[in-house]
C-alpha cells in the first residue's frame, strides 16, 4: 500500500517530514535531490531521526549521534548497533508516496514494549 506523504515541493532540499503512522517513518529529500524514506525512531534509543541532522546520504540522531544510511539503512556511526528498516520511495505528479516495508521494524525496547501494549 503506498501511503501519502507530503508534496515534494512542500519538502525543501536538505529537510525532513514525519509520517505519523505505527511505527512512524522519515521522508528525506537530501541536497541532491533524492528523496528517501526510512524508519523515524533511532534504534537506540527513542529519538526522530527527522529532528536529526542531514548531510549526503546519512541523518544524524539528535539525541547519542547515531549515524543510518538513508540509503540502506546501515549503522554508520555507534551507539546505535542495528539498522533502521528502509522504504520504497515514489513520486508522482509531485506527490511522495512511502511503501512501508513488511519487514519488522528494529525498535528501542522502550518503543517495542509500549506498542506491543506494555509498560512505557
Amino acid at each position: 500500500m503506498m501511503i501519502p506523504a507530503c508534496r515534494l515541493a512542500d519538502l525543501p532540499r536538505g529537510e525532513a517530514f514525519r509520517l505519523d503512522i505505527d511505527p512512524p517513518v522519515s521522508v528525506f529529500h537530501t541536497d541532491d535531490g533524492e528523496v528517501f524514506a526510512i524508519d523515524d525512531t533511532c534504534t537506540h534509543q527513542d529519538a526522530s531521526l527527522a529532528d536529526g541532522w542531514l548531510e549526503g546520504c546519512e541523518v544524524e540522531c539528535p539525541l547519542h549521534a547515531s549515524k543510518f544510511d538513508l540509503r540502506t539503512g546501515a549503522v554508520d556511526a555507534p551507539p546505535a548497533r542495528l539498522p533502521v528498516r528502509t522504504h520504497e520511495v515514489v513520486v508522482e505528479d509531485g506527490m511522495i508516496y512511502v511503501r512501508v516495508s513488511t519487514e519488522a521494524p528494529n525498535l528501542p525496547p522502550c518503543v517495542a514494549s509500549r506498542l506491543a501494549g506494555g509498560p512505557a
